[in-house]
């Protein structure tokens, strides 16, 4: 039987794991605490351990559980940054679900704007109150509207096409942009022109807070953000100051760049320590989200299925270990499509 340590779990976490950890004879271990140096004693006697997108698996974190015999860190996410690869080389293998459904995040994207553009979150709070005046409601058509996609992958595609499907004029930047109809312009000419930008790429050094305060200043005034992939694109200080300024309309978050101890916990009764998240909430124009992008049946069960199969097949005999990140060449996605073993 395969041993899992599972990191960071959520009731909502466990009913698809269990299922599919029982069709294939493997064991998970579920600890509410975040993976970090002080709790990856916890994951000893186990064969690999499966993490999130807040747990901390750093050079140090990843030597502890290599002493303790894990050999297979399993991401059950697509993004990878919490990870440090680099320092996985050669001792852990890393594996993550680059695809579980693209439409629930994309999906969660149009429904910030659509909230965000037309004021349903002010309207569900007035009516609730039974106050049904419509001043301070007014929004805009999106139709005719231009919509800045950046990241052009399974998500951002999808994100296209229901932007399309509005009416809008769509245009894209992507370090990698390939022949799918899209518009491929500049970043600058993208900021200048977009209505609607919306982020839909992988936290790098790159690309971290790509969005900052230079960046804000090429936008049309009134331009509307929205983020469903990682909080650390965006320099949050430079954002509220884009608010304040009047220069930003509105910003729909899923993410933030501090949300590791906040995010996916119940704070009702605490004082908020951060005050920068505080402001944005604070803010009429501000819709935030706690990274619930992904959280529609579908996509848990994806998230599982395809996470107990990376599983599976390290343990299996034909040297492949599906959906790995390797270090080796330098390109850490895409030499799965020519490699035919696994990464050391």
């Amino acid at each position: 039987m395969i041993k899992v340590a599972f990191y960071d779990t959520k009731e909502y976490d466990k009913p698809s794991f269990e299922r599919y950890g029982a069709l294939f004879d493997m064991q998970f271990r579920f600890v509410e605490s975040k993976l970090n140096e002080d709790t990856a004693a916890l994951a000893e006697g186990c064969d690999a351990v499966c993490v999130f997108v807040n747990d901390d698996v750093n050079a140090a974190v990843i030597d502890k559980l290599y002493r303790y015999g894990v050999k297979l860190i399993a991401l059950r996410s697509a993004g990878y940054n919490n990870v440090d690869i680099r320092a996985a080389f050669g001792k852990i293998h890393v594996v993550h679900v680059p695809a579980y459904s693209p439409y629930a995040v994309a999906e969660h994207a149009a429904a910030l704007l659509l909230t965000s553009v037309r004021r349903i979150h002010k309207a569900y709070n007035r009516t609730r109150e039974f106050n049904f005046s419509l001043n301070g409601l007014t929004g805009f058509d999106l139709h005719g509207k231009t919509a800045g996609v950046i990241g052009t992958g399974k998500i951002g595609r999808i994100f296209v096409d229901i932007c399309r499907g509005f009416g809008m004029k769509v245009i894209a930047y992507d370090l990698y942009p390939s022949d799918n109809g899209i518009d491929y312009v500049p970043l600058e000419t993208l900021f200048a022109e977009s209505d609607v930008i919306s982020l839909h790429c992988p936290l790098t050094d790159g690309t971290k807070h790509m969005i900052d305060d230079a960046a804000i200043g090429k936008m049309k005034k009134g331009v509307v953000i929205i983020n469903t992939s990682r909080g650390a694109l965006i320099d949050a200080e430079a954002l509220l100051g884009g608010i304040k300024s009047r220069k930003v309309g509105a910003a729909c978050l899923d993410v933030y760049e501090e949300e590791a101890d906040i995010f996916f916990e119940d704070r009702s009764g605490h004082i908020m320590d951060d005050e920068l998240l505080s402001r944005l909430i604070s803010m009429p124009n501000v819709i935030v989200t706690s990274h619930q992008a992904f959280l529609t049946e579908d996509a848990l069960n994806n998230i599982a299925e395809t996470t107990v199969k990376n599983i599976l097949s390290y343990y299996s005999n034909d040297g492949m270990c599906d959906n790995e990140l390797c270090y080796r060449c330098g390109n850490i996605e895409r030499c799965r499509n020519d490699r035919k073993q696994r990464c050391f």
